[in-house]
């Protein structure tokens, strides 16, 4: 069980589910830089597909600047506009809403006149009783159309004006919980003058709020103000055109769902806002003011359509940054949110989508969480593309095609964020692991090998190349007694040869060697590869040298533990372990060889078998360290070699000169060891001159030369007293090499 959880579940996907708790978490809050980050990408949406009108039913009264040049400034007169709407209802417009809102008296008013001048004599005072009152002409107008009168909304209650009046009543109904705590709220809101207001078929808050970025993205169809539910000026003007029945807003627990207007349910989000779907700025949505007002409109121009009276000129200042990245007059975007509503084109993003987004970054994250552990990068990271490059297909998809908003944003950055997260996490294990990989190997080859490989992976494959090699073989004299001697605790035995080989490796590995292989009691080493090695005989034997200065120093060991233990009379029974060494030069292959799924690093040749065989010689010379004639002529000067014999070793026709390595540059330089060599080199001509007395005599001067110098090689002095013997007794003719044939490998 504590395996299954360590395999599949494990600290890292219990810290990485913590932290997807904490991504929803962070999501549900809907911080700035998580809102402003959805905004933008629902507004490059926007700008690669806006909306393409199919028909223009609303069309906009625009007070622009060539009406200013013509008619006068901003305000007009109250007659103007009351001009202004009896002409559009006449041009056949079904119902007029103003982008305005009258909020004071006409200054050409009878008593704002009068209140501006004071000093009017009384005749002129009395003459001016006559003018018509301008709110009440613009009133009266209005009693004999359908007009909607826009109100602008406070947003605190230190901006309310003194004389705070009540809203007139809006006729809705609830379908559903309250919905007020969902609603934007406004305290109060700026009304028009009251015989405006009260000859007003309809009122509408134009009111809207920009995101924090003052980009406005949604309109407010339905919000509260003075406590009560109001329609904002689009839907205002849509409902009086449709017959003026009260408006129902429809709600569940989220929020609001919608309202239900002019016999259609206008979906909202939670907050009873839309989001407008936006074309570019039309001049085909717009008549001029002036135009209307002079007759200089086309026939038919306004004939059915729903009208709203708005400014677009530059000093009225009433533009705002859109979505599609450019400025558009407050008017034609109230203009395009009827639009959408009355051909079903808006943006959609109803209360569940949240909840979509959710569940999908909490899916896509778990996946990461459940497979990332076990993944390899390459695979992790390419599936997180698909993933995620499918997700936003998706997202882009339901936009293009069904005008539905999925933010395509939060879902990927959790998710990139929990890749990178369990990808860290999986590199520094992976580094960790790898460390410990390279700990391993090095014990067992070379750590510059291991360095390469690391750093060139191409050279993990089949296949090798040709080199000079200087190659080792060393194996334990009188193993099988050894082991015998362990029968009976064989973790013993492998205790014994895992110390044993670790000081051979040692040896090797100081000296630059690349271990090839482990045979038993037997190692393989060699030198010059993978890098390169100039002294590559040189390093092998020191490295020999030290082998046997190092396992000597183990078996003393071995030797004084026996003696300080419980049992005294185990000292006498300690087996030595003494170790034989072959070495030899030559050209061979390196490489990786073996099959296509498994393979070793290592080397191919003759030189290789003549290496193997030199060591098994070392028995028969009673020399720990047997050269062939290669790796002899390399080291000679430096080392102290001696010349052995010319043997033709098992499998080999052309007979090999073998050495004995006995030192290291001191005895080398010694005068006793240089009278040796001469010695030894007087003998070995005179017997291979068959010159058997010479050859006899030089044995025992020999003798003592090597016992004063300690060299040990008396097996080699026994065997050339018995050859000399058998050879004088049956001498082998003229033809005779001096090579001696050997039997054993």
């Amino acid at each position: 069980m504590r395996q299954w959880f360590s395999r599949w579940v494990g600290w890292l996907r219990v810290m990485a589910l913590i932290g997807l708790l904490l991504v929803l978490a962070i999501r549900v809050g809907d911080p700035l830089p998580v809102s402003s980050v959805r905004n933008a990408s629902f507004d490059l949406y926007h700008q690669s597909k806006p909306r393409t009108p199919t028909a223009l039913p609303v069309s906009i009264i625009d007070i622009d600047d060539r009406s200013v040049d013509e008619l006068g400034q901003w305000p007009w007169p109250r007659s103007r506009l009351a001009d202004l709407v009896t002409r559009a209802t006449a041009a056949g417009a079904t119902v007029i809403g103003f982008d305005i809102v009258f909020p004071e008296p006409d200054r050409m008013s009878l008593a704002e006149i009068l209140g501006a001048n004071p000093d009017v004599p009384p005749a002129v005072a009395d003459g001016l009783t006559e003018l018509p009152d301008q709110d009440a002409l613009l009133a009266e107008a209005m009693t004999r159309a359908r007009v909607v009168v826009g109100q602008a909304s406070v947003r605190t209650e230190a901006g309310n004006r003194i004389d705070k009046r009540p809203l007139a009543d809006a006729a809705h109904a609830l379908l559903g919980p309250d919905p007020s705590r969902f609603l934007m709220r406004f305290p109060d809101a700026v009304q028009n003058v009251p015989p405006v207001e009260a000859a007003a078929t309809g009122r509408g808050v134009f009111s809207t709020r920009p995101d924090t970025d003052g980009i406005y993205r949604r309109v407010p169809l339905v919000m509260q103000v003075q406590g009560q539910i109001r329609l904002g000026l689009a839907p205002e003007v849509l409902r009086i055109a449709s017959g003026g029945d009260p408006f129902v807003v429809r709600s569940n627990a989220a929020g609001v769902e919608g309202i239900l207007l002019a016999r259609q349910l206008v979906p909202t989000a939670s907050d009873g806002t839309v989001w407008p779907y936006l074309t570019p700025s039309l001049p085909g949505r717009y008549v001029s003011a002036t135009d209307l007002l002079n007759d200089r409109m086309p026939a038919g121009r306004l004939n059915g359509h729903l009208v709203l009276v708005g400014t677009s000129a530059i000093g009225l200042e009433d533009f705002r940054p859109t979505p599609l990245g450019v400025a558009m007059a407050g008017v034609e975007i109230h203009a395009q949110v009827l639009e959408n509503i009355m051909t079903g084109s808006q943006l959609l993003r109803p209360n569940h989508m949240i909840a979509v987004e959710l569940v999908t970054t909490a899916v896509l994250c778990l996946l990461v969480i459940l497979f990332a552990p076990a993944t390899s990068g390459r695979v992790l990271i390419g599936s997180a593309v698909v993933l995620l490059g499918g997700y936003v297909s998706i997202s882009y998809w339901m936009f293009a095609q069904h005008r539905l908003l999925l933010d395509p944003t939060f879902p990927v950055f959790a998710t990139t964020a929990m890749v990178i997260l369990l990808a860290t996490v999986n590199y520094l294990r992976e580094e960790r692991q790898r460390r410990e990989i390279r700990h391993a190997f090095g014990q067992y080859v070379s750590p510059d090998l291991v360095d390469r490989l690391s750093e060139k992976r191409h050279a993990l494959t089949l296949g090798g190349e040709s080199r000079e090699l200087t190659l080792l073989f060393s194996d334990v004299h009188g193993f099988t007694a050894i082991a015998e001697e362990f029968r009976d605790d064989p973790q013993a035995l492998t205790h014994l040869m895992n110390r044993f080989l670790t000081i051979l490796s040692q040896a090797i590995l100081a000296h630059k060697g690349t271990i090839d292989k482990f045979m038993g009691d037997a190692v393989m080493a060699f030198w010059n590869a993978p890098l390169d090695h100039p002294a590559h005989a040189d390093a092998a034997c020191r490295a020999a040298l030290r082998m046997i200065a190092d396992v000597e120093a183990f078996n003393t060991e071995r030797q004084r533990m026996a003696e300080t233990s419980a049992d005294h009379t185990s000292a006498s029974g300690v087996l030595r372990m003494d170790v034989g060494i072959g070495i030899n030069t030559g050209r061979c292959v390196v490489g990786n060889m073996g099959s296509d799924t498994r393979f070793d690093y290592t080397a191919l040749g003759d030189p290789v078998n003549v290496a193997s065989r030199l060591e098994g010689q070392s028995r028969t010379y009673g020399a720990a360290i047997i050269l062939g004639q290669n790796t002899a002529r390399l080291v000679q000067h430096e080392l102290a070699v001696l010349e052995l014999d010319v043997v033709r070793v098992v499998g080999k026709a052309v007979p090999e000169r073998i050495f004995a390595l006995l030192g290291g540059e001191e005895l080398r330089q010694s005068k006793l060891f240089n009278e040796a060599m001469i010695e030894t080199d007087a003998m070995l001509k005179a017997y291979r001159r068959q010159d058997w007395d010479a050859a006899a005599a030089a044995l025992p001067r020999l003798k003592t030369l090597y016992d004063r110098l300690k060299l040990g090689l008396h097996d080699t002095l026994a065997l050339y007293e018995r050859r000399v013997s058998e050879l004088r007794a049956e001498p082998p003719g003229p033809g005779w090499d001096g090579v001696f044939a050997s039997t054993g490998k």
